[in-house]
């Protein structure tokens, strides 16, 4: 239910008058991630303009960003359905996950790469063990709820396998201490997603590389714990039990010793782990940390020790941070911006002076953007945290008040950040304004904010966009007679909900979205098994509360017209779900439009296809746009 359209940095390709064509806005971008280091230097997945395919880059002895040269391997892993960890680094090489869900090993020079697994699982969350020459990863056997298994595994270079943990129904995170002889992990247990509750794990490593005596460490109060790390003989995590994932040391001798925590602000240090693989604390070679937290929506790094009394914040004009580690003294880090494509940053630690080694090439050069503007509703009585959001206003602006498109996000325990995206840019260039929301049940705003969604979902989130909605019309920002609403997977859900909800929109979309929740049930993976029981409770103890909140069964209340965008491979909405509620709204004799690829699943992947979904999208709501004299 976090499928994205696939395409989400920077365009390449522009009309003649300097404006984003819809073309431009789905082809050419480079996305950076997997940010690993070791003794052979720095690497990171780029991906190909051309194909989407991910390619190991790396920095060379003069301080070059080149691919690595290899046979072509496409890298992605699919453990969860959402893979992540697909690279780390290793001495003499790099270990990946190919697109077949094989671990390879390439070696730093360049050359043939090496598989090191045969099987038919599917591997990721890969973490170099060095002292051992091997690599830890989660390993992931069949498909369904009922046959589905999960292992932590070591793989040795020449292909022999361990087991090292299994009984558990999900792992990932492991962590080495640098003088290996201990391990922590993560694992979790159904019906639970990873930000709801995790079990930190820690064992020592035997001198023949088997765990002994693992344990689970015991938060002070359930608690999604994340991201553990070895600096010297502690061990830190980020930890929610306070409210926030905040960071907390450890004794890994003693799992039943102190919790104890920094002085830090109360943000969340992490996001929502739908991947494997995140990092986003990592201790210092002189003793200090490098933290990326996230206040008001927006992502920050800060050091803390170093030298310096007070934490300092540094690359101020990037706006999310992930994979954070340290080489050759320095930290290393991959960011976005809202005006820049993503970038490979290298920052001192003692001056904090930052650095763009690969990457970070103006997004729309020569044209003008538009920048997130950050909003917070009106606050209710009982809130702690209101609903906020991303406001990008028309450029160049106009004369008159702008229509607004409302996006709502997908997970839905995800959110919106002030990050390029040419999409946004798109519609910013017509004349549109967008408003990106982050409702309760997004992440970044605390655990109770996070966890608000629990058995309200089509409900709370949709009271919250229309929330914003009021607000950025009330402000005067934008035409509250022309306010649209869309939204992708769950989002398209939470845009179908708000459309049959009142008479607020003048239109809508749904991109893929969920249609009919408890036919989704039935068909999920194994991972989200759980995920829509939290969201909306069982079905067998709130059948009302299932049928009330299906936008299928809402077709007849749909109060504006809406557009559907659905792929014919679409493994988790099943085409029927959009096709059937399509014909519910044509019964009922509301306005309705349905635009089918066949050859597409969930998310568009090709160009075309991705074209035809903006050039349509953007026909429909001009259609639909009101004049000053008929709002009233």
């Amino acid at each position: 239910m976090t499928a994205t359209l696939g395409c989400s940095s920077a365009a390449e390709k522009y009309s003649s008058n300097g404006r984003l064509t819809a073309t431009g806005a789905c082809a050419g971008f480079v996305q950076r991630s997997g940010l690993v280091v070791a003794e052979a230097g720095v690497f990171w997945l780029q991906s190909d303009p051309e194909t989407g395919a991910n390619r190991v880059w790396h920095l060379s002895g003069d301080g070059t960003a080149m691919p690595l040269r290899t046979r072509f391997l496409n890298i992605r892993s699919r453990v969860n359905g959402y893979g992540g960890g697909a690279l780390a680094a290793a001495v003499g090489g790099v270990y990946v996950v190919s697109d077949d869900q094989r671990i390879h090993f390439i070696p730093q020079s360049g050359g043939q790469s090496r598989p090191l697994t045969a099987d038919t699982a599917a591997y990721g969350g890969l973490v170099a063990d060095p002292l051992r020459q091997r690599v830890l990863a989660v390993r992931e056997t069949g498909q369904g709820v009922a046959e589905g298994c999960q292992q932590l595994v070591a793989v040795a270079h020449n292909g022999k396998m361990v087991v090292l943990h299994q009984g558990e129904d999900f792992y990932g995170a492991p962590a080495v201490s640098a003088d290996g002889r201990y391990l922590a992990w993560i694992s979790w247990q159904l019906p639970d997603m990873p930000w709801l509750q995790t079990r930190l794990w820690v064992a020592r490593v035997a001198d023949d590389g088997t765990l002994e005596h693992p344990r689970v460490y015991p938060s002070p109060r359930p608690a999604s714990v994340q991201q553990p790390v070895f600096a010297g003989q502690n061990l830190w995590v980020l930890s929610d039990h306070a409210g926030w994932w905040q960071p907390w040391q450890l004794s890994p001798q003693s799992p039943s010793g102190a919790w104890v925590k920094p002085t830090v602000p109360e943000w969340d240090h992490a996001n929502a782990p739908w991947q494997l693989g995140e990092v986003h604390h990592c201790p210092l070679p002189d003793g200090g940390w490098a933290r990326a937290p996230y206040h008001q929506g927006c992502g920050e790094l800060w050091l803390s020790g170093c030298g310096q009394a007070e934490s300092v914040r540094v690359a101020a004009t990037f706006s999310d941070f992930r994979n954070l580690c340290t080489y050759g003294g320095h930290l290393y880090a991959i960011a976005r911006s809202p005006d820049r494509l993503d970038a490979v940053l290298r920052i001192d630690p003692q001056n904090a002076h930052v650095e763009v080694v690969a990457g970070g090439e103006p997004a729309l050069p020569g044209q003008a953007l538009s920048y997130p503007l950050a909003f917070q509703v009106t606050p209710l009585a009982d809130e702690n945290i209101a609903p906020q959001g991303f406001l990008y206003l028309p450029s160049p602006p106009g004369d008159k008040l702008p229509p607004v498109i409302l996006v709502a996000h997908g997970g839905p325990t995800s959110a919106a950040y002030p990050v390029f995206n040419p999409l946004v840019q798109f519609w910013c260039q017509r004349g549109f304004a967008v408003a990106e929301v982050n409702y309760r049940g997004s992440s970044g705003f605390g655990r109770a904010f996070r966890l608000a969604l629990a058995q309200k979902w089509g409900e709370i989130e949709v009271q919250d966009m229309a929330r914003a909605a009021d607000f950025l019309a009330a402000s005067g920002l934008v035409d509250g007679c022309n306010t649209f609403i869309q939204g992708r997977s769950s989002g398209g859900y939470t845009a179908l909900m708000a459309l049959s909800q009142g008479q607020r929109y003048r239109a809508g979309a749904s991109q893929f979205g969920v249609t009919d929740p408890r036919q989704l049930r039935r068909m999920t993976h194994r991972f989200e098994s759980g995920y829509l029981d939290w969201l909306l409770g069982h079905p067998d103890s709130h059948p009302q509360r299932w049928q009330d909140r299906t936008p299928r069964l809402r077709a007849a209340a749909m109060a504006a017209p809406v557009i559907f965008f659905q792929g014919g491979q679409d493994k988790v909405v099943v085409p029927e779900q959009t096709r059937m509620m399509f014909a519910a709204m044509k019964q009922a004799g509301h306005e309705s439009e349905l635009h089918w690829f066949e050859d597409e699943g969930h998310g568009f992947m090709k160009t075309v296809n991705q074209v035809a979904m903006l050039e349509a999208l953007h026909s429909f709501y001009r259609r639909h746009i009101r004049n000053v004299n008929e709002c009233n």
